[in-house]
Formats: C-alpha cells, structure tokens, sequence
C-alpha cells in the first residue's frame, strides 16, 4: 500500500512541481542478506537505496528492530522507512543524488559525511511531502500517525544512535543528522508540501 501510495503522489508531484513524468522504483524486501550492484547487504545495512538499479532494498529485520529495540513501533513508522528510501530514489531522478556523489567522492570524508546527512534532512523533509499528499489524496493517515513517524525520525537520528549505543555524540562522523533535524525537515515537508522547501 505504501508503495502504490508512493508511486501516485510522486507521479502527482512530478507534474505539478516538477514538469516531468516520475518513474518510480522498485522495491525489493530482504531478510539477513542480499546483493545489488553496490555489494552485499547484511542486516547490519538495514533499508537502502540504489541508484545504479534504480531499487530501494528494504530489510525487513529493520522493521523489528524499529519497533523492539529503537521504540519507535506503528504502521506508519515503517511506511516513514518506506517512504525514505524511496525519496533517495526521488532524488535520484531530480539528478540530486548523482550530483552530489560525484562531490562526495572528490572530498574528505568529514565533507562527505556533511553532504550524506544534507541528503538524508532533504529525504525526510521530501518524506514529509509523501505523509502530506497521502493524507489529501487517500485519507490514509490516523491520528497519531504523524507522531509515529516524527518518533521514528528521533529514534534514528545520529545523536540518539550513538548516546543509545553508549557513546559520546560525534557530530562530525554524523551521516544521517541529529533526531531534531531529522524531525525538523520531516515537518517542512508536511507543512509546505514543496520539493522547492526541501
């Protein structure tokens, strides 16, 4: 349900916002493992995406771990995960994500690791969009929903990974923003509704 949800607001926002037919990506489930073109995934990955096939991998594991270990349980939090990976793709088809790879790999990894945790703030705040649009176009989200994605959004921010980990919070190996930003963007999305905002 989320995906087909994807698929038609992104095909929706692509015509307004963007002028151009959106070609959505496909989603492959795994468990444990799995191979794509960027190399074996292990559990240890958790959901990704893949600009050289075009997939978004979903580790289902990562939804248990969401719920048991990180707190942050509830249909919507998986469909946040869901809705994540697939905005990469979103960014990839903007030629966001090819742009900025490019830079990454001719930088330090403390300028590497910048440009991944601006790419990740953009892919919750396009996140957002996906919540705002399904929640016009398909009613589909209940009360509480937004809560549980902005609890999802926390529990996975850097900061909160590493104190949860039991370590000092290293702002400069960050890849993915703190649980506030992460938060932050989630709601820009939402509220605007605007790639042009994210």
């Amino acid at each position: 349900l989320t995906l087909a949800d994807t698929e038609e607001v992104w095909d929706e926002v692509f015509r307004d916002q963007v002028g151009e037919p959106y070609v959505p990506p496909t989603l492959v489930l795994f468990k444990g493992t799995t191979q794509s073109p960027r190399g074996g995934a292990s559990a240890a990955s958790g959901s990704f995406y893949c600009p050289a096939d075009n997939k978004a991998y979903l580790d289902t594991d990562f939804f248990v771990t969401l719920e048991r270990q990180l707190g942050a349980g509830g249909d919507f939090a998986a469909a946040y995960v869901v809705a994540h990976e697939v905005t990469h793709h979103v960014q990839n088809e903007l030629g966001i994500l090819g742009q900025a790879n490019r830079i990454r790999q001719k930088v330090s990894e403390r300028e590497s690791n910048a440009i991944s945790v601006r790419l990740e703030l953009q892919a919750d705040c396009l996140s957002g969009i996906w919540a705002r649009y399904a929640q016009e176009r398909f009613n589909s989200l209940e009360r509480g929903d937004i809560a549980e994605s902005m609890n999802a959004a926390a529990q996975i921010g850097d900061d909160t990974l590493q104190r949860n980990a039991g370590r000092s919070v290293q702002p400069h190996t960050f890849q993915y923003g703190t649980s506030a930003q992460r938060q932050r963007w989630f709601q820009t999305g939402y509220e605007t509704a605007q790639i042009a905002f994210c």
